[in-house]
């Protein structure tokens, strides 16, 4: 049958039968499906062998002749080594990774290895503040969309918090791309709204004695001199387990599982160190040194905020807590301990201790760890108590 418009007007289903096929003479492979309460434009062909035959759509809402050109269109793909059912499928299977898939699997897998601050921010990041992407397919997303977003969240958080926004989602599309559901980082090559300095503050002598003073006898209290003398960093010390500590033979060894680069870590204690520990109450049955929750100490700015307090309104408003951190480093190499020492204490892996010399070479820095660490630790209780 050669398909026109009044050929087509007097065709029907036959009475018993479910459905009839008509086929086009002038187009082989395109015609038209009889349904007991429908008529729709089919096409056939042959891919891979195997006989398909894809649905245009219903003649009611699609012409004949617009039918018949997705029908030329088909047949001539396929002609050319294409398989429209297998791409379609293919499309479907994608549209079916939306971003909401791939957040919800990255942030599955993040939970194994980030600390559980860490996760909320990025969880935060990702379902709330991109939102707008939670439906699409995570192939589509494209670099105008998250531009356009950025320069949004600037205006509406500020340009540091739409750096982080940003950073979240680059990190979730290096998922994506390690776990094959992505082929491109559509977040490389926009722009930061933000300039984010490096904060390099260290304390000078006099901010340290003002700190060092205003610690109360308070969980906070010891835990700010601890960090000023181990350099360790705020999460090890606030969340520190009596059983990870001998007072005897002066060592805390942190656990794997709580360190940054997931390496159990030697910190030789100082006597200024074990003094602050041995004034710590214990209470009977808890493991933790500070704090009253599982995790150990909580309420870090509140706590900071009540000591700032007890500050001059210059040294209050000059330091953070990770600044301890950087000052007992800085402090140790003006004393003149050694980079790589000093890289040791404070957990580096890098440099000499990169690979296998960073394990290997923890037994062999024991020594010189802690004469480093008492070193400082002497330094400054000697000008703390020069002015007391």
């Amino acid at each position: 049958m050669r398909f026109t418009r009044k050929t087509l007007a007097t065709l029907n289903l036959p009475d018993g039968k479910p459905y009839a096929i008509h086929w086009d003479e002038d187009l082989p492979g395109f015609g038209i499906r009889l349904n007991p309460t429908s008529k729709v434009w089919v096409v056939q062909y042959r891919a891979h062998g195997k006989t398909r035959r894809e649905t245009i759509g219903p003649t009611n809402s699609i012409s004949l002749e617009a039918a018949r050109n997705s029908a030329r269109d088909t047949l001539s793909r396929v002609r050319l080594g294409a398989d429209p059912r297998a791409e379609k499928m293919a499309t479907r299977s994608q549209n079916a990774v939306t971003f909401q898939v791939v957040a919800n699997r990255y942030l599955k897998s993040a939970a194994e290895r980030l600390k559980p601050r860490s996760l909320t921010e990025i969880t935060r990041h990702l379902t709330k503040q991109w939102s707008n992407l939670s439906e699409l397919p995570i192939k589509a997303i494209d670099r105008s969309v998250i531009s356009i977003r950025i320069e949004e969240l600037a205006e509406v958080s500020g340009p540091i918090a739409a750096n982080r926004a940003r950073a979240s989602l680059s990190a979730l599309y290096s998922f994506a791309i390690s776990a094959g559901l992505c082929d491109i980082n559509p977040v490389i090559g926009t722009v930061k709204p933000g300039h984010e300095i490096t904060r390099d503050h260290v304390l000078a002598e006099s901010d340290m004695i003002a700190l060092w003073n205003a610690c109360h006898p308070t969980d906070y209290g010891r835990i700010l001199q601890l960090l000023l003398l181990t350099g360790q960093r705020r999460e090890e010390v606030g969340g520190m387990l009596w059983s990870e500590v001998d007072l005897d033979k002066a060592i805390w060894v942190l656990p794997a599982q709580r360190t940054k680069n997931k390496r159990t870590h030697e910190v030789p204690l100082a006597p200024q160190c074990l003094a602050i520990l041995r004034s710590a109450p214990r209470v009977l049955g808890r493991d933790n040194v500070f704090g009253n929750g599982e995790r150990g100490f909580s309420g870090w700015s509140k706590a900071k905020l009540s000591l700032d307090a007890r500050l001059s309104p210059q040294s209050s408003a000059t330091w953070k807590l990770h600044d301890l951190r950087r000052t007992a480093a800085t402090g140790m190499a003006t004393l003149g301990v050694d980079p790589h020492i000093i890289e040791a204490v404070l957990n580096h892996i890098s440099g000499t201790r990169a690979g296998v010399a960073g394990i290997y070479n923890r037994a062999t820095y024991r020594n010189e760890k802690r004469a480093a660490l008492s070193m400082w630790g002497t330094y400054v209780d000697g000008i703390v108590s020069a002015c007391n």
